[in-house]
């Protein structure tokens, strides 16, 4: 396995490639990032390239939030990279991504501001422009991300295809600990009696998930339902909220592919999860 750390470097690692599947992360890895890389190696084959970035991306993180306390863990990342098989892990500081301000970013459709758009302005167009630069340096056939960041992953599937990327997105689910709670590097922040609650955001999921599956339709109801017990259980809830799949907006009586969407605070740490249905 290589650590390269410019993007010169990189190109010269890759050239020639016939395959490249490409992971990108924010480092601090788990269980989660590895099962991608092992998706990313199965798209590939053993004759193709993966490359996995670990890059904490300032311009993602509002002025607020925890880019300067963000775990971080480069030597344990890069041992988990190679005993998962990566090729190459990419590991480039701020100067190398950024050696100008950076003024040309992508602009999104509405859905940047739409649910995680409304609590954290402006992170998505960071996120879409930080994907656009790695993709454009490692050049990939084949990009695999976790369906944990589901908002996430209809943003960046929908740049790709609007700018015609030869790209392969491919989305993984999400992976969870025995209790249910969604891996997440944010977890480390978490309290011991925080831990112990953190799983019931994915029970709340679960609940509105076997209500719609034995028909109810009162989707304001269910969500306002769900906000409620997690308050009274001492959560912030940013949002609940039943949502189609493909856009994201407010499903009809009749659709029938849905997603369950939701961000709440427990305590200091603020935790994500989704989980799918199809009615």
């Amino acid at each position: 396995m290589d650590i390269v750390h410019t993007i010169s470097e990189l190109r010269s690692r890759l050239a020639g490639a016939k395959a490249i599947a490409f992971v990108p992360t924010m480092g601090h890895l788990h269980a989660g990032h590895i099962d991608l890389i092992r998706v990313a190696r199965v798209n590939v084959g053993e004759s193709g390239q993966v490359v996995t970035s670990i890059f904490v991306n300032r311009l993602q993180f509002g002025a607020n939030e925890d880019f300067d306390k963000y775990p971080r863990s480069f030597k344990e990342d890069c041992e988990q990279c190679r005993q998962a098989g990566v090729d190459i892990v990419f590991v480039p500081d701020e100067v190398e991504m950024y050696p100008e301000p950076q003024t040309c970013a992508i602009e999104l459709p509405d859905i940047q501001h739409i649910l995680d758009g409304v609590v954290r302005p402006g992170h998505f167009r960071g996120v879409a422009t930080v994907v656009m630069k790695l993709f454009n340096m490692v050049q990939p056939s084949v990009a695999v991300f976790g369906k944990k960041d589901y908002q996430q992953c209809r943003v960046l599937l929908n740049m790709v295809r609007q700018f015609n990327l030869p790209i392969e997105m491919v989305l993984v689910d999400t992976m969870r600990a025995a209790d249910g709670l969604a891996l997440s590097s944010r977890n480390a922040y978490l309290t011991v009696a925080e831990r112990i609650e953190a799983p019931q955001l994915y029970a709340v999921l679960g609940d509105i998930k076997s209500k719609l599956l034995a028909g109810s339709k009162n989707y304001d109801a269910i969500e306002t339902e769900a906000l409620n017990y997690l308050q009274t259980r001492g959560w912030q809830p940013d949002y609940i909220t039943i949502r189609c799949r493909l856009d994201l907006l407010q499903p009809t009586i009749s659709e029938k592919t849905l997603v369950i969407l939701a961000a709440a605070r427990l305590g200091t740490t603020r935790l994500i999860d989704n989980l799918e249905v199809l009615l």
